[in-house]
């Protein structure tokens, strides 16, 4: 019998945490589940939060949350899994920046925390204890994981950009407005 190991075994109850936490969170989006607003209501405030368009952002962000964190529980596809939930919590602390670091006031200490963890499990990968062990890392080589965080991290950036140049556009056209008399 093999002895357990810790490393393997901390890395397990990581994962199980992280990916829980973020698949509730998710599906909160996606389907309303624990009290959230289910697709329709994530689409309102995907727009109000000045992402365009918000169907497809409430569907990304819900499927990077839900979808990244049940596949990091697993250990599967870790590294694509990992570089999903962060680019979705990259998301996140965008738009909790403005309130700063801490979340007692609003801020992104804790997507930030989130997304960190979840980049770093996907960069270590999951251990003995999962599935990517179990299907000989067919999903978890070196290539997957500098693609799936180059490519993440492309396109977190251009709909961060995206959305930061509406938000001056709008910003702009505010200002340019005359007050009524």
């Amino acid at each position: 019998m093999v002895p357990l190991n810790r490393r393997d075994l901390g890395l397990l109850v990581l994962r199980v945490g992280t990916g829980a936490v973020l698949a509730a969170h998710g599906t909160q989006k996606l389907f309303g589940w624990f009290g959230g607003g289910g697709l329709e209501g994530t689409t309102k405030a995907m727009e109000a939060m000045g992402f365009h368009p918000g169907r497809e952002s409430a569907i990304a962000a819900g499927l990077g949350e839900a979808g990244g964190g049940a596949l990091l529980a697993l250990g599967f596809a870790t590294p694509a899994a990992g570089a999903a939930a962060a680019g979705a919590m990259a998301g996140a602390v965008a738009v909790h920046a403005p309130a700063g670091f801490f979340a007692m006031a609003g801020g992104y200490e804790y997507p930030a925390f989130l997304g960190f963890t979840a980049a770093a499990i996907g960069i270590t990968g999951a251990g003995r204890y999962s599935l990517d062990h179990a299907t000989g890392h067919v999903l978890d080589r070196p290539w997957v994981v500098a693609t799936a965080l180059i490519g993440t991290a492309l396109a977190t950036a251009a709909v961060l950009t995206r959305r930061a140049e509406e938000q001056a556009a709008e910003s702009d056209t505010e200002s340019e407005t005359p007050e009524p008399a």
